[in-house]
């Protein structure tokens, strides 16, 4: 049969324009993909660059009272939102214009418009043209979703609508935990904005290691982020439009806020795209599943990213776009690597984690355990309290390192060094020989000598 394209990709993300640009620019194929929103996606148009972008932003008012303390003559002059949010818009603008222009120069046609299934072999746009095409891929990502509580959307907003607010809030409730959660409130907080957190659990970030995402908390309450853990809203209401909107919370608290974030988790973009009538299989939270390919149980359709609900990070989709086309246009089948992926929480300060947990760890077999916190240079000069910490897990047989965290200043930065040495199997010892350099916080990592606990 005589396709329209080799390749169809529905879904602009970072992922998706990936496996287009190399599946086209590589291997020969006849691409189209179809983006009905913004070209580049989650990451670059309303999550990872704008996020960090704020995070940048957000950490002045710090540095600033640093630098008084370091001698320098500087004050505060106030934050300008309006202007920041232009140069966002604008940077945003042009990592668009490069993600579409990088996909013409390798050929593939680009549509701006929603796709759906409509067989195994067919796409349609919304403007009602069809396709065949011998291979879709679908890499549709995630949004925001709302909890289904009354009255969430009318009153509440997502971590979508953070970057496109006309001003900053006085004061806001963030509803949730996780890590979207957690970075929010430590970059509003930074903006001078009242932050105050409600969450179901009994600790923030659910599924990191429990000593640092408690060493995590204490920090952000200590900055003045107010955390009420086992809550959640039983009650919103306002006096009118525009007026804040008071809270009555399930243990008790009440009260006023300027905006309510529900960061209460994503949902995978499934809905409409025709993948079960087309004989997709989705999973109970409407993610595609696929197999260590990428491959739905339809051999012609494939799914990449956020939309497999496997690992839920802008590298992991690139990696899982360019196996897919090793695996289909070059004959090399290549099955995606989810070991050890590093990852950071952009929170101030940040968290760096790759591997187990504590607790992971302590069910699979006798650990040891190295951590260790301690107030960095920089800050003991200024007079600061902040503390940092770092944290190793140690398998107690074969001595390699399972898993490391930090909590600290610039960890993102530190745990991208860590991962490679924990992705190439190092063990303590390999990092006991590792000559420190002196002075720096991540010198901690190689002079940790005994550990702390035992399992």
């Amino acid at each position: 049969m005589d396709f329209d394209y080799d390749l169809f990709v529905i879904g602009g993300g970072s992922g998706g324009v990936r496996a287009a640009r190399l599946a086209s620019s590589e291997a020969g194929a006849r691409v189209g993909l179809a983006e009905e929103y913004r070209m580049g996606g989650t990451c670059v148009i309303r999550g990872c660059v704008p996020k960090k972008l704020m995070v940048y932003a957000s950490a002045f008012p710090e540095a600033i009272e640093e630098a008084q303390e370091y001698g320098w003559t500087v004050h505060h002059g106030g934050f300008d939102w309006s202007k920041f949010r232009s140069k966002l818009d604008a940077e945003l603008d042009r990592l668009e214009a490069a993600y579409t222009s990088n996909l013409k120069k390798a050929g593939v046609e680009i549509f701006p418009q929603r796709a759906v299934i409509r067989d195994p072999h067919t796409v349609e746009l919304a403007d009602g043209t069809r396709f065949s095409a011998r291979h879709i891929l679908v890499a549709t990502g995630g949004a925001p979703a709302f909890p289904p509580l009354d009255k969430a959307e009318e009153f509440g907003i997502t971590s979508n609508d953070i970057f496109k607010l006309d001003a900053l809030p006085e004061s806001i409730l963030i509803i949730g935990g996780g890590f979207i959660a957690c970075e929010m409130a430590c970059i509003l907080h930074g903006l001078g904005v009242k932050v105050t957190i409600f969450l179901r659990g009994a600790q923030i970030l659910r599924g990191f290691d429990d000593e640092a995402r408690g060493h995590l908390s204490d920090h952000m309450e200590s900055m003045g982020i107010e955390i009420h853990c086992g809550s959640s809203i039983l009650e919103m209401s306002r006096e009118a439009e525009g007026a804040p909107i008071h809270v009555r919370s399930t243990t008790g608290h009440e009260g006023d806020f300027d905006k309510i974030l529900f960061a209460t988790g994503r949902a995978p973009s499934t809905a409409g795209l025709g993948l079960e009538d087309a004989g997709v299989t989705l999973g109970r939270f409407g993610e595609i599943l696929v197999n260590e390919y990428s491959q739905t149980d339809v051999p012609s359709i494939y799914a990449i990213g956020d939309v497999t609900g496997r690992i839920e990070l802008t590298p992991v989709a690139i990696r899982e776009g360019v196996a897919f086309v090793n695996t289909v246009f070059h004959g090399k089948p290549t099955p995606v690597d989810h070991e050890l992926v590093a990852s950071a929480v952009y929170t101030q300060p940040e968290f760096g984690t790759v591997g187990m947990t504590e607790a992971e760890a302590e069910d699979a077999g006798p650990i040891e355990v190295y951590s260790t916190t301690f107030r960095p240079m920089k800050s003991l000069f200024a007079g600061k309290e902040d503390r940092v910490m770092m944290k190793l897990v140690v398998c107690k047989t074969t001595r390699k390192v399972l898993g490391c965290h930090i909590v600290a200043p610039d960890a993102g930065e530190m745990i991208q060094m860590a991962g490679i040495a924990i992705k190439m199997g190092a063990t303590k010892e390999d990092f006991d020989r590792t000559c420190a350099v002196h002075p720096t916080m991540a010198e901690e990592l190689v002079t940790m000598k005994s550990p702390v606990r035992e399992s």
